[in-house]
């Protein structure tokens, strides 16, 4: 249960409806959610790839063969496509809008339990605050192309969160996180983080889920898991190419700063060392009871340390969104301003290259521009001075304040006038 009351503030109740107001507006009016190949109510491409797989689990079909449906690659893990055998068994002419509403709940969802995380009650007025956040969030660019491509990756950010919201003794810690890895991998990350916190029972259970689900699609798929754990599993070309702006990784970075030209042992290097820091800041957040914080920067350094990270595995903004509110609302009201600019950096502001084709977000801007290089690796760039913040945190010395201490003195001498006016009255 928690401790904490969110500000029962008309200013911020009025000025959430107002951003979820322009949200809506941005992303319905911007770009016309019916426009091929980019508009919000024209996408869809990646649900369609989940359930192309579970198909192929039920009619015997190999997964990683060749192309599936739309001309893509399966990249996803064996389990995977058994667990998307449910999504296939929707009616195609149903499954994008339904599964729409899927991923909008499961946004609001995040949010909850991020107050959760945060120590504050579940009441009415935090219910208000989480809805029209959770629309506000809709022009957050990973939001947008999560809901635009029918992603998962709003699913598995709720699961690691749930982990995340338990009691640190409670049998089902880690589940979420086993059964993330056993659908993409990048959620195994987190297993690394309760190593790190010493948290060895939830380590287990999510080591213990993910291998359950191995051996499961080892059974079932049995050819399709031997061709994945020997060979899909070590083929990174089959993603795209790093260097494409949509590789918004510290791999992308690197291979658009040298041309291609910088060696995989420099960002081994980079990357393990930037892994090592954040995991080392994660766990100094978390002993310093800024358990969201913790749980953000571990995703979010999973999204830059990973080999491929396309622009919707960045969903951890907004937990970053969330908690930036919160120290907002604790007193100190700079923290807007930083809650605008993450707004603003990362929302998915449109450009038209011409009357039919349009692309969403900062990162594909035209090239040529002089802040193309900016821009085309603004998450990395957010990165940055969120993990420096963090890393001031974890450094700063805790306020103390001085220590009054109660000091026996010998009583002053009395004066003698008034000692003598005291007798004569008397």
């Amino acid at each position: 249960m928690g401790t904490r009351v969110f500000p029962r503030s008309p200013t911020i109740a009025v000025a959430l409806a107002v951003c979820a107001t322009v949200a809506v507006a941005a992303v319905l009016g911007t770009v016309d959610p019916w426009l091929p190949k980019i508009g919000l109510f024209a996408g869809g491409a990646d649900l369609h790839v989940y359930r192309d797989g579970g198909w192929r689990v039920l009619h015997g079909l190999p997964l990683y063969g060749g192309p599936v449906v739309l001309g893509l690659l399966y990249t996803y893990t064996p389990f995977s496509a058994l667990a998307f055998v449910l999504l296939e068994r929707i009616p195609g002419a149903f499954v994008d809008d339904l599964w729409m509403v899927v991923n909008l709940g499961v946004l609001a969802g995040c949010i909850l339990l991020c107050w959760r995380i945060l120590g504050y009650r579940i009441t009415p007025y935090l219910l208000l605050v989480t809805a029209l956040t959770t629309v506000t969030c809709t022009f957050v660019e990973p939001v947008r192309t999560t809901l635009f491509y029918g992603q998962i990756n709003l699913v598995l950010m709720l699961w690691v969160l749930w982990d995340f919201s338990r009691p640190e003794r409670s049998i089902l810690r880690g589940v979420g996180i086993g059964l993330g890895a056993a659908i993409k991998l990048t959620p195994a990350f987190f297993v690394i983080l309760l190593l790190a916190l010493r948290q060895w029972r939830a380590a287990a259970v999510a080591t213990s889920v993910f291998a359950g689900t191995v051996a499961l699609a080892w059974v079932v798929v049995p050819r399709d898991s031997s061709r994945y754990w020997t060979s899909t599993f070590f083929d990174s070309t089959r993603i795209a190419d790093d260097a494409h702006p949509s590789n918004q990784s510290l791999r992308g970075t690197l291979t658009r700063l040298t041309d291609g030209q910088a060696p995989p042992w420099l960002w081994l290097i980079l990357a393990g060392a930037v892994a090592v820091v954040g995991l080392v800041v994660s766990v100094r957040l978390y002993d310093r009871d800024e358990r969201l914080l913790s749980v953000v920067l571990g995703g979010l350094t999973a999204a830059v340390v990973s080999p491929y990270s396309w622009s919707h595995h960045w969903v951890w903004l907004v937990p970053l969104m969330v908690f930036v509110m919160h120290r907002a609302v604790s007193g100190n009201g700079r923290w807007w301003f930083a809650c605008a600019a993450l707004f603003v950096s990362t929302a998915a502001w449109p450009y038209w290259w011409g009357p039919n084709f349009a692309v969403v977000g900062l990162f594909l801007y035209p090239p040529s521009w002089p802040v193309a290089f900016l821009l085309q690796n603004i998450y990395v760039l957010v990165y940055v001075p969120v993990l420096a913040a963090a890393i001031r945190m974890v450094t700063r010395r805790t306020q103390t304040r001085p220590i009054l201490r109660s000091v026996v003195t010998d009583p002053p001498a009395p004066d003698e006038a008034a000692l003598l006016c005291y007798r004569e009255s008397a």
